[in-house]
């Protein structure tokens, strides 16, 4: 007879997903741009991926999330977050598996990874506040995987619904990460992105902009003229649609894997490689890594796009 261990980690085993969860049909977005679908339903494939290989050895999550091939393991270690914020809600802490996701190799992917804990409520249906890790500054990543969870499964007329609400500094995060969601929604667009922004509040574009700077230039899917054409459509808000590819810049770096389109993205958008624009963003960390107010992660932005307006 089994003991109680053994049947634990056989319960544990057949918990899983489907890959399916990532399939543009699924989820109800634009499938007439076959490219780019392929290139971000990949993503969310692995995605979901990550989120099974947590729930099957969380306690060390590290060697199997390896085996995801580079340019693919960010989006593991974000789907891994998920279940890691949900086990340790479950647990009260007292599991620590967000930690330890974040711990030796996972601290390469610390932007993923707290954007996946943002994820923890939305798949579930589940309404309330976002649940905050506890690190400082980098928290708030959270809120932006919120929103993007909240069009990632609720589509366009979810990220309308949000940015109509009341605007305030966390609702200016969380819009980034519907922004980002946009991205999948419209198979990487630029005219769909372009006329669904249009349809947002004035005060909600700069912030999809941005999100869709980051999708753009971290998640690809596009290609030098469709980045044209995002320049273009940014128009005012170029400033944020830069400062998106100057976040999606820092976190490759990060990860120590430079996908060709982020190379290609940072040369196009800003004119410099994406090395140059992570050492922007390592700029405007400089002092603000141990807060925890969300204004302190809005000043990091602001900082950016300074840079970005101010450049030679």
């Amino acid at each position: 007879m089994a003991d109680s261990t053994t049947t634990g980690k056989r319960n544990r085993s057949l918990l899983r997903f489907p890959l399916t969860l990532g399939d543009f049909g699924t989820r109800g977005f634009r499938l007439d741009r076959p490219a780019a679908r392929a290139v971000l339903e990949t993503a969310g494939r692995s995605h979901v991926l990550g989120l099974n290989l947590e729930i099957s050895s969380w306690r060390d999550p590290h060697d199997a999330l390896s085996e995801i091939p580079e340019d693919q393991r960010g989006y593991a270690y974000e789907g891994a977050a998920l279940w890691a914020a949900l086990l340790d809600r479950l647990t009260l802490g007292r599991a620590k598996a967000f930690a330890r996701l974040l711990a030796g190799p996972g601290d390469r992917y610390i932007h993923l990874v707290h954007i996946g804990a943002g994820w923890v409520l939305a798949p579930f249906r589940i309404r309330g506040p976002v649940p905050l890790p506890s690190t400082p500054l980098w928290r708030w990543f959270a809120v932006d995987g919120s929103g993007f969870a909240e069009v990632y499964f609720g589509g366009t007329r979810a990220l309308l619904r949000r940015a109509r609400k009341a605007p305030g500094t966390r609702w200016a995060v969380r819009i980034a990460g519907c922004g980002r969601a946009l991205w999948f929604a419209e198979s990487a667009d630029p005219e769909g992105l372009e006329a669904v922004i249009a349809e947002a509040p004035d005060l909600a574009r700069p912030h999809l902009w941005s999100g869709v700077g980051l999708a753009c230039t971290y998640n690809g899917g596009s290609d030098d003229t469709g980045r044209e054409r995002l320049i273009a459509a940014s128009g005012k808000y170029y400033d944020h649609f830069a400062q998106g590819v100057v976040f999606a810049a820092r976190a490759r770096i990060r990860q120590g894997h430079v996908p060709d389109h982020t190379e290609r993205a940072c040369t196009q958008v800003l004119d410099v490689s994406a090395a140059d624009a992570s050492s922007w963003a390592g700029k405007a960390e400089e002092g603000l890594l141990e807060a925890r107010a969300v204004e302190a992660f809005v000043e990091m932005k602001s900082r950016v796009r300074q840079m970005i307006a101010t450049r030679s």
